[in-house]
């Protein structure tokens, strides 16, 4: 737990100066400690020097640009990030949650609408946000993986380690909360990122397709999140918790 009088730190990457002193001002001016940077290297240089909660990173960048980054980023960490694209390139959205993004926001956009989506994020990075349990549960197991709730990871049944994105760790806690219940997109995204779907959102599918990835699962024949025809999707097989000491 941070300390009240502690400003939770956002990390602004953009290399138009001018959107990074409107969008630091603002996040300043309702509670949070914005921290800049102009490029990649800025970036990595904030990362390891300050702690920072959540990333808000330009797409197009000189350099290594936004998609490189987040994909370096998440080989190390599970860091929220939020990716600013340019309206007119929806396969920037798509390639960027693709790369680990929590979320994406059009260029051009309100400050208050990315402020709101910051809130969002970081709620939802917290452990346990949902409040399911009565008892706090350490980790959730199913179909001989396990999902630690503390380390914030996966464990296949073999036993190694497999590293999830804050949104991939949101959508499998979402699933394991809720076994054998079809989820729609609406409600998934709703869950995981509190905004409703647009009739092109496809960032709910792009997730699941990751997660199914991570789960080793057969892209042809899923047998743990399953698509459920016109319906939405299933997490098909059973769950056990482990709650703590």
């Amino acid at each position: 737990m941070r300390h009240m009088d502690t400003p939770t730190k956002i990390l602004i990457v953009d290399d138009d100066r001018e959107i990074r002193s409107l969008l630091a001002d603002y996040l300043d001016n309702n509670g949070y400690a914005a921290v800049t940077a102009a490029d990649g290297k800025a970036m990595w240089t904030a990362l390891n020097e300050q702690r920072i909660a959540l990333l808000v990173l330009d797409l197009n960048l000189p350099g290594d640009d936004g998609l490189t980054l987040c994909r370096k980023l998440r080989s190390k960490s599970s860091l929220p990030v939020i990716m600013l694209t340019a309206r007119s390139e929806p396969l920037d959205r798509i390639l960027g949650l693709e790369m680990g993004a929590d979320d994406y926001l059009p260029k051009p956009f309100e400050p208050r609408e990315l402020l709101a989506r910051i809130r969002s994020v970081l709620r939802r990075s917290q452990p346990n946000a949902n409040g399911m349990h009565s008892e706090p549960v350490q980790k959730l197991k199913f179909a001989g993986w396990t999902l630690d709730l503390t380390a914030r990871h996966l464990l296949s049944p073999d036993g190694m380690v497999v590293a999830l994105s804050g949104a991939e760790f949101r959508m499998l806690n979402i699933f394991l909360e809720h076994p054998n219940r079809i989820l729609n997109r609406d409600q998934l995204l709703n869950m995981t990122h509190g905004r409703d779907a647009d009739p092109f959102d496809r960032s709910i599918d792009i997730q699941i397709s990751r997660l199914r990835q991570k789960l080793r699962e057969d892209a042809r024949s899923p047998q743990i999140i399953k698509t459920v025809r016109n319906g939405g999707y299933v997490l098909a097989v059973g769950v056990t918790t482990e709650p703590g000491a």
